[in-house]
């Protein structure tokens, strides 16, 4: 009984048009009917992100995880705080639908795990008494590149009133381990076998939201020139090219148009087998960045539950901050 991996994300959107135009610059592929949008990676034949329009503001509908021993979840899951719900309207029927004990509406289904991806040539990078790439350029002219585009989604980060108990719950309902976290700010789930080092994550905020979802690309230059051509596409704000310490992997986060974030990421850390993996309690300046630019002010503000910006301090964006220049 456990989550083997995430599957997609839900989200209910004021403008659909917005949110198509977004995920295409970022990539991805839609298909859209009506007041619905979904959308996938490339190569890959099931939606990773679908688009409810039409509706009052941007709020998360729901996650969707793919999972096996969904039997013995359904008779845990009510003794975990969390709740068996009916099929919302429209949604598949298949699987197990279930809130958490916040009211965050999580999909369960026993779906196959997608084929793994081809081989991309490795980064190599020249270092002191390493040399591995001789007699050639590692770059070459920008004309030569085409547009990046995600691979696949990795994980999906959610705020939670309570992040130890969104732990409690992903881990002992759920079957998830907890990788590391960040006091009770932030914490980071993963699967038990072969994951990445998280599929859900949690922060901390007065109320459920959606705060990112991260893409994997090829490498850390694909991390910065997507993020780059993303920029520049949407004119919106970003945060990155940076590297977490909690993951390791390289971050570029864009602000899509409702005030969360899409990450691209590459060179994530990878959890074989959590039993043989020993979580760590970072300090909240290690929360978000081992190093990279300021954090933005609104970084961490969960516009689901606070429609605006208020601008008073936040604890983490205030210490990972004095960890770097300002510009």
């Amino acid at each position: 009984m456990s989550v083997l991996g995430i599957l997609s994300y839900t989200l209910e959107v004021p403008d659909i048009e917005e949110g198509v135009r977004f995920y295409e610059n970022a990539g991805l592929i839609s298909d859209v009917e009506g007041d619905v949008a979904r959308l996938r990676c490339r190569g890959q034949d099931r939606d990773v992100i679908v688009l409810l329009g039409n509706r009052p503001a941007k709020r998360l509908h729901h996650v969707s995880l793919r999972a096996d021993g969904l039997s013995m979840i359904e008779r845990v899951v009510p003794e975990h705080g969390g709740a068996l719900v009916a099929t919302p309207e429209g949604a598949s029927d298949s699987g197990l639908w279930v809130t958490d004990p916040h009211g965050m509406l999580l999909h369960l289904s026993d779906a196959p795990a997608d084929p793994e991806p081809a081989a991309a040539p490795p980064f190599e990078i020249n270092a002191p008494g390493r040399l591995v790439r001789k007699g050639r350029s590692a770059m070459l002219a920008s004309e030569f590149y085409s547009a990046v585009v995600p691979l696949r989604l990795g994980h999906v980060l959610v705020f939670s009133p309570d992040v130890p108990a969104s732990v409690r719950f992903a881990t002992e309902a759920l079957g998830m381990g907890l990788a590391d976290h960040a006091k009770d700010v932030l914490a980071f789930c993963c699967a038990r076998r072969n994951s990445d080092h998280h599929v859900l994550a949690f922060a901390k905020s007065p109320a459920v939201g959606f705060h990112h979802a991260s893409f994997q690309v090829n490498d850390p230059d694909d991390v910065g020139r997507g993020g780059r051509a993303l920029v520049e596409k949407t004119g919106r704000g970003d945060w990155g090219f940076g590297r977490h310490t909690i993951g390791s992997n390289f971050f570029h986060y864009i602000q899509d148009p409702w005030g969360s974030w899409f990450e691209y990421y590459s060179d994530i850390d990878h959890i074989e087998d959590y039993a043989m993996w020993k979580p760590t309690n970072y300090e909240l300046k290690d929360s978000l960045a081992n190093w990279g630019p300021s954090v933005p002010d609104d970084f961490v503000h969960n516009y689901e539950a606070i429609p605006t910006f208020d601008r008073l301090p936040r604890q983490m964006n205030d210490q990972t901050n004095a960890r770097t220049p300002k510009d």
